[in-house]
């Protein structure tokens, strides 16, 4: 692809999702549970017998616990519409309008990217994940591009 060409090869609205988080939260969650109940049930009955109410509940809370983290991590994105973006990271969801979005950056070994704001901070984009290499800062220099796009006024303020 040239230089040149039109970096957004979609229409709004469009959701940017990281690739690598996702399998990893799925796959190794469903590997997880396989081979936890693939153990359970190599058990013999009287050694499953021996587990405690208490011990089997723990086991369960740590499950859906790292069920929920990892649903967490896999659920995050970036939403972007004509009027603005919606960014959401694990159980948070943060609306910002065009305007708000001062910059967008992913910087080498940055886990995933952040957004400047015009109220001065800072926003983590979980979105977009630094893992994913590329497609990163492909996606990046795509929301750039959205950012620009859609950030100036017909007044040129």
């Amino acid at each position: 692809m040239p230089a040149d060409s039109d970096p957004l090869p979609f229409t709004l609205p469009h959701t940017f999702r990281p690739f690598g988080v996702r399998v990893a939260a799925y796959a190794f969650g469903a590997m997880l549970l396989a081979v936890t109940l693939v153990i359970w049930f190599a058990f013999p009955p009287e050694v499953r017998d021996q587990f405690t109410l208490f011990q089997r509940g723990t086991v369960i809370v740590f499950a859906i616990a790292t069920a929920a983290a990892g649903y967490a991590l896999a659920r995050s994105r970036i939403e972007t519409r004509e009027d603005g973006l919606t960014v959401v990271n694990g159980y948070k969801s943060r609306s910002y309008e065009w305007t708000e979005v001062l910059a967008v950056s992913l910087r080498q070994g940055s886990p995933w990217a952040t957004l400047d704001i015009s109220d001065g901070t800072t926003v983590s984009a979980m979105g977009i994940q630094g893992s994913d290499g590329a497609r990163a800062v492909k996606q990046v220099r795509q929301l750039r591009a959205l950012v620009d796009q859609h950030s100036h006024t017909d007044s040129d303020d």
